[in-house]
């Protein structure tokens, strides 16, 4: 866990190529400590952070400032620029850095702000970097018993069920502490609901203040804390404008500040082959699930941070384009996720807090797209161990069910 391992190999399959890399991901996620993980198998390293005035006026007075640090061996150097990206020229910063020094340097890029969205003008960095992402602790990650990509896919119904496993355990750390590493190393009560309390109110009032110079910095905020109660919903901007009081345009343009700062994800519905399926709304999670007070809504917010990370990985790595969306169609009917590859439904996935029966949405929708589904359970000490996995049989794999713990399952995520 300490050494971030699913992570570690994705950065040694991207810095295989002689592009610069670029680490996004949540504020306090682990990007500046896994930034020094990487740097131990480098001799020669140079740790840049532009929220050190003193990095800061180095790369002001002098841009080529890193070609100046000592070497130990004749090695390419590993340069990391963490929060380069609140530099309002950084883009033409850095293509001038890479097209220079690419062949002798190796470049990591880190932030908190979304890198692969985030517009300040200046040149483009295209085709000069690859991106991945490094998320908060996942119980994907945590269990460390993750199946390939290739098995995962021509199997996502088969387990293979540990009864000694404390999957349970990890599971309800991580519900009740969240997956950011202060509050869930420290596995303390008071110490989430300290680190809970100024999180999400600092990453309001300085970086997304700082860098999209929004006024209504209060109304912002309190957007943010009217969100634990919307999730499991589709969101519904017209109603969130009504209860703050501001326009329509304001509430989108803040829900994507909100994903664009990974405070939020957001999933789109999948319409195709679906009668009658709505269009237009988006499903929100909340990285910070443990503000969500409603069991059912907590359960199915975890369920879908750990497929977005998964699929936000697979895509890193270039397995394909994944995408994570919702079912849900205009008599209520409802799936809670779909998982699809260039452009092509995999697998259905529902959260039920303990439902041992397929549910019949899932069934039907199952039916209408010719797919396998899981159905997940909540997961305790308890629920965690093998007489909890069930699968329905439909006549072929396509048509089978698989209700399973949730933590077991999920745990295998490649």
């Amino acid at each position: 866990m300490e050494k971030r391992e699913l992570y570690s190999a994705i950065w040694q399959e991207l810095a295989r190529d002689k592009n610069m890399i670029f680490l996004a991901g949540p504020r306090q996620a682990g990007k500046t400590t896994f930034s020094h993980i990487i740097s131990n198998s480098f001799a020669n390293v140079l740790y840049f952070n532009w929220d050190i005035p003193a990095d800061r006026l180095a790369l002001l007075e002098n841009p080529t400032f890193f070609t100046e640090i000592p070497r130990h061996d004749s090695s390419a150097p590993l340069i990391i620029f963490d929060e380069i990206h609140k530099y309002k020229d950084w883009k033409n910063y850095l293509k001038g850095a890479y097209d220079k020094f690419f062949q002798d340097y190796v470049f990591l890029v880190s932030g908190s702000g979304r890198l692969d969205i985030y517009q300040r003008g200046g040149d483009s960095l295209a085709g000069r970097y690859f991106l991945f992402h490094l998320w908060p602790f996942t119980i994907g990650e945590l269990a460390e018993k993750n199946r390939t990509i290739e098995e995962f896919l021509d199997a996502p119904l088969q387990m293979d069920i540990d009864q000694e496993s404390k999957l349970g355990d990890l599971w309800q750390r991580l519900k009740q502490f969240s997956g950011f590493p202060e509050p869930y190393l420290a596995g303390r009560a008071t110490t989430y609901r300290r680190w809970s309390t100024t999180y999400a109110s600092q990453l309001i009032r300085e970086d997304i203040r700082d860098l999209s110079g929004i006024k209504s910095i209060g109304d912002l905020e309190n957007l943010y804390f009217l969100l634990p109660g919307k999730i499991g919903s589709p969101i519904s901007i017209p109603t969130l404008a009504r209860d703050l009081k501001v326009s329509y345009n304001s509430v989108n343009n803040w829900l994507k500040l909100f994903e664009r700062f990974f405070l939020t994800i957001s999933i789109t519905p999948w319409t195709l082959k679906i009668s009658r399926a709505i269009q237009k709304e988006r499903k929100v999670y909340l990285w910070d699930f443990p503000r969500i007070k409603d069991d059912g809504a907590r359960f199915e917010n975890m369920v879908a941070l750990e497929l977005w990370r998964a699929v936000s990985n697979w895509n890193d790595m270039g397995y394909g384009e994944f995408s994570l969306h919702f079912i849900k169609n205009k008599e209520q009917q409802e799936v809670d996720f779909v998982l699809t590859c260039d452009n092509t439904p995999f697998l259905l996935v529902e959260a039920k807090i303990s439902d041992n029966q397929p549910s019949k949405a899932l069934k039907k929708f199952q039916h209408a797209l010719n797919v396998p589904a899981v159905q997940l359970i909540d997961c305790s000490p308890e629920t965690s161990e093998g007489d909890n996995f069930r699968v329905f049989s439909g006549g072929s794999a396509t048509q089978s069910i698989l209700v399973a713990p949730a933590c077991q399952w999920l745990a295998l995520l490649p």
